[in-house]
């Protein structure tokens, strides 16, 4: 069995921290980007009378990706950093416990992170945290036949691309530091 990935940002910072092989970084990119391509095609198929109906383009494209409830830079970016680091961080400190090793509880525990990620942080950015689930559909976005549906806002797409990547990245060392700091 695979450890799961379903997000670069995770896949990378395993990768980083070695609990991950970098020959795998890439496969598993490609993997959740297509994963997430199809998952577009499907929810395009489901919306598509809606998208008929819709007269703002806006709320077209945020079936498909994220966007900031105020577009900042520095901000946005800072957001999709910390969310992406908490999530990291809990995901491996879940790991340290053999209840969710072996009883199948961790997928519960990473929805409920993601959740209170979502609630607690997720209202400046729509809390992207990873970069699969935002490039990856605002990629079909771009492709796939939607009148109306405006352009795929490719000027804010490298901040929820970059974001979960160096929050999850900075997540995954301050996590192995702790965790050496505690064990001496």
């Amino acid at each position: 069995m695979s450890p799961a990935h379903l997000n670069p940002a995770v896949t990378i910072a395993m990768a980083m921290i070695g609990s991950f092989s970098w020959s795998l970084v890439l496969p598993y990119i490609i993997a959740q980007m297509l994963g997430a391509m199809v998952a577009s095609i499907i929810l395009y198929l489901m919306f598509y009378p809606h998208y008929a109906e819709t007269k703002n383009p806006a709320d077209i494209l945020g079936t498909f990706s994220t966007g900031p409830a105020l577009r900042q830079t520095g901000p946005n970016l800072i957001s999709e950093i910390v969310g992406t680091a908490v999530l990291t961080t809990g995901i491996l400190a879940f790991g340290q416990y053999a209840i969710t090793q072996t009883s199948g509880v961790s997928p519960l525990l990473v929805g409920a992170i993601i959740t209170a990620i979502g609630l607690s942080l997720g209202a400046t950015t729509g809390y992207s945290l990873n970069p699969a689930r935002d490039l990856g559909p605002r990629i079909m976005h771009a492709i796939l036949p939607i009148k109306g549906k405006g352009d795929s806002d490719w000027s804010y797409a490298w901040i929820p691309v970059l974001g979960p990547i160096i929050g999850g990245s900075l997540g995954a060392l301050l996590f192995n530091i702790v965790i050496k700091f505690a064990s001496k």
